[in-house]
């Protein structure tokens, strides 16, 4: 009996190897971390969104050239931040969701590039003390955004190849009908050059 037991027990211990070793654990986990790799990619996206309240508080005293370029920064931090748009962790795979999110992120990002690039010709905008505040944290979002990308985009390699690679591939495609997920592809905004601008009055111009 005793044996019988035993025998049995090696038969589980064997057959939960087997079942570990074909991607009953490892695609889950890595599937897992990639959604939240991505849970960080939108929360550094949103806080980049939050910061748009304060800027508008200092274009707003600025020229009607910036206030107006400030309107689409606004209109495009509506378009990036609509409910329809985000991606929870079951939308990974879709392709054309995730084009649909990042045309939306890189239109914001850009006509935030021409806002911030505008307002910088101005001296007196410069010296702001709020704006010298403001111009760090943006500064220091887009890193964090660039580094919540690349932390997604590896933890989406990692789970891709897992699914893709004997023996985790059996699990994957048999078990748990795993498909591969998106990266994002970031798009570097070229550089964004001001109009230049006239700030002599026609007095100074005359001389």
């Amino acid at each position: 009996m005793n044996r019988l037991a035993a025998f049995r027990t090696s038969i589980v211990a064997a057959a939960a190897l087997a079942l570990s070793a074909c991607g009953i654990n490892s695609v889950p986990a890595a599937e897992e971390a990639a959604k939240a790799k991505w849970a960080d990619v939108e929360a550094a996206f949103q806080e980049r969104a939050n910061l748009v309240p304060n800027l508008e508080q200092i274009v707003m005293s600025s020229a009607e050239q910036e206030r107006e370029t400030l309107q689409s920064v606004i209109q495009a931090r509506a378009s990036a931040t609509r409910p329809e748009i985000q991606l929870d962790g079951d939308d990974l795979g879709d392709a054309d969701k995730m084009a649909q999110y990042q045309e939306a992120q890189n239109t914001f990002g850009g006509a935030l590039s021409r806002l911030m690039a505008n307002v910088e010709a101005y001296p007196e905008l410069r010296s702001q003390e709020n704006f010298g505040r403001f111009m760090t944290q943006i500064e220091g979002q887009e890193n964090r955004i660039r580094v919540a990308i690349r932390d997604y985009n590896e933890a989406v390699r990692q789970y891709n190849t897992t699914i893709r690679t004997f023996p985790d591939t059996i699990g994957a495609n048999i078990i748990h009908g795993a498909e591969p997920m998106v990266p994002y592809e970031a798009v570097t905004q070229g550089a964004e050059v001001a109009p230049e601008l006239n700030m002599r009055s026609d007095s100074d111009a005359a001389n």
